[in-house]
């Protein structure tokens, strides 16, 4: 089952929409926002990951770069991520930075983001946020069991980022998971939908009709 939150939504009748998606780490969020792209149609949505804000740490050696909590909120630029949104609301174009996460700096190469209808923006801290939730129409949480979590996260981490098996578990035992108790978990409360299990088809459905319904309305 999905729980929506209040009888009705007041949803903005002109402007891009903006659809917050969270959840934690390994929950399933960019297989749903893949999900949403595909159905609305990728000319129709922009889709904007937090984590490509990470802060550029260049200034650190390797050693201490490996350090440092990147499942804390102060590890994110969200500052220039909000001004981002602002200015796509105001039909502007943004660069969007990029992130390296082998080396753990921002590329030297930025993405240039289009004014959309529908702005998707996810990441495991977005609906922690109160700047970013205030811009948001729907917030999203994507609600999965930990040990599924964890599985993805170390196959992901060492399939594509390169890692050992021994520095996504101490990671994980020594700020992903306290990360998410203490920030991520807890946010779960702003949001208007929750879908649990990763990946339920009805709750993602009626994500994607609601959408369709404001897009048409207009």
């Amino acid at each position: 089952m999905h729980t929506i939150a209040g009888p009705k939504f007041n949803w903005p009748t002109a402007g891009p929409l903006i659809l917050g998606l969270a959840g934690g780490s390994g929950s399933g969020k960019t297989t749903i926002a893949e999900s949403i792209i595909e159905e609305i149609g990728r000319e129709h949505v922009a889709f904007i990951q937090h984590d490509s804000y990470y802060r550029d740490l260049t200034e650190l050696p390797p050693d201490e770069r490996a350090k440092v909590n990147y499942d804390h909120p102060d590890s994110l630029e969200t500052s220039l991520l909000v001004d981002h949104l602002k200015t796509l609301l105001a039909g502007n174009p943004v660069d969007r930075p990029t992130y390296d996460f082998t080396v753990h700096i921002r590329a030297a190469e930025t993405v240039t983001v289009e004014p959309s209808p529908v702005l998707l923006v996810e990441g495991i801290l977005v609906l922690y946020e109160p700047e970013l939730r205030r811009l948001m129409d729907l917030k999203i949480y994507v609600d999965t069991d930990s040990d599924l979590r964890i599985v993805r996260r170390l196959s992901r981490d060492i399939k594509d980022r390169g890692r050992s098996f021994e520095s996504v578990r101490d990671q994980y035992l020594e700020t992903v998971r306290p990360m998410h108790l203490r920030f991520v978990e807890p946010s779960k409360r702003y949001a208007d939908i929750v879908i649990p299990e990763g990946y339920n088809i009805n709750a993602v459905a009626t994500v994607i009709s609601m959408i369709r319904e404001v897009l048409r309305s207009r």
